[in-house]
């Protein structure tokens, strides 16, 4: 999973990590992989010269992770940056964390995130997705989610600290705390209304009665996920701070984004889809926003896709402040 082993380089060399760890179940990649650690055997941030501030083996993950845990060698931070789905590696990856520490994760299977592969979707993470139009959000919290099931197991937790998505690459960082972090308020389930485009959240004592309130249709139903916050708003704001001292001003505004979306609900709704129920032209986000703000509702863009809203308005309410615009 570390490739030529530059992410490793760069958490030595730029995040000032005390040593690191590199560890690739392809063998061929070990020149590569060597020599591009080698730099590591400089002085360190504290000055000392050291030639063992990094490791570099070519183990099976889950065979590498549960060594650490078998002899209580835990890390601060575990990053498991791999091909498809890491739900083979998880419950190993939560075991190689300290208390205190963060797991980063990568996962690039969108077909299964998205519902096109219920099936697999159930044998990875026991939930079953459906297709709808916010599914990569929905690839987000079906990552934590399933996680947070994990730790739950043993009594622990996880607090996401940011989740991202772009492309085809679901990311996501939690950090490992001693306590369950697991509710019915914020593992559960959605529904999505095929017939008027409305989600909501559906409570576990709910699963027997998914209708719409809008129309009363029955809802398709995804889950469980989770349907907490995304990210660490605190955290976030440190990182602000440091992407504006370094003038890194792209992803400073992607970082505010992230800030404003974390605390609406668990879906958006697509410009595009506002437009066509509405039977219009694709409304502006801009004068969309400022519509549904001025009636009293929160509004926000979103980081996961460049054309759409988060809002605590129905779809209606969209359509129609959608249509004032219009006319």
């Amino acid at each position: 999973m570390s490739g030529c082993g530059i992410r490793a380089l760069r958490y030595a060399l730029e995040s000032h990590a005390d040593w690191v760890w590199a560890n690739d179940g392809n063998p061929d990649v070990g020149e590569v992989l060597q020599h591009n650690l080698a730099q590591l055997a400089l002085p360190s941030h504290t000055g000392t010269l050291s030639s063992t501030r990094y490791q570099i083996t070519h183990q099976e993950a889950n065979r590498l992770l549960l060594g650490c845990y078998y002899r209580q060698d835990f890390y601060d931070l575990v990053d498991l940056d791999c091909f498809g789905s890491p739900a083979p590696y998880l419950s190993a990856s939560l075991g190689a964390v300290a208390i205190g520490g963060l797991l980063y994760l990568t996962s690039t299977d969108g077909r299964t995130a998205t519902g096109h592969a219920p099936q697999n979707c159930l044998s990875d993470y026991g939930a079953y997705v459906r297709v709808h139009p916010a599914g990569h959000e929905q690839g987000l919290r079906l990552l934590i989610g399933h996680v947070q099931q994990l730790a739950a197991t043993n009594g622990f937790g996880v607090e996401p600290i940011f989740s991202f998505f772009k492309g085809q690459i679901y990311r996501g960082m939690v950090r490992l705390v001693a306590r369950s972090c697991l509710t019915p308020q914020n593992y559960g389930y959605l529904g999505y209304c095929h017939h008027c485009g409305n989600y909501r959240a559906i409570a576990w004592r709910e699963l027997g009665r998914a209708v719409c309130p809008h129309d009363a249709q029955p809802m398709v139903v995804t889950g469980p996920i989770w349907l907490g916050q995304l990210h660490d708003v605190e955290y976030l704001q440190a990182c602000i701070a440091l992407a504006e001292a370094w003038n890194w001003k792209s992803q400073a505004r992607l970082m505010r984004l992230m800030q404003t979306e974390t605390d609406l609900p668990p879906y958006f709704y697509l410009l595009g889809e506002i437009g066509r129920r509405g039977q219009i032209d694709i409304p502006k986000r801009a004068s969309l926003t400022q519509i549904l703000q001025d009636w009293g509702y929160r509004v926000s863009s979103t980081h996961i896709h460049p054309d759409a809203i988060k809002t605590d308005a129905n779809l209606q309410t969209c359509v129609r402040a959608a249509k004032s615009i219009s006319a």
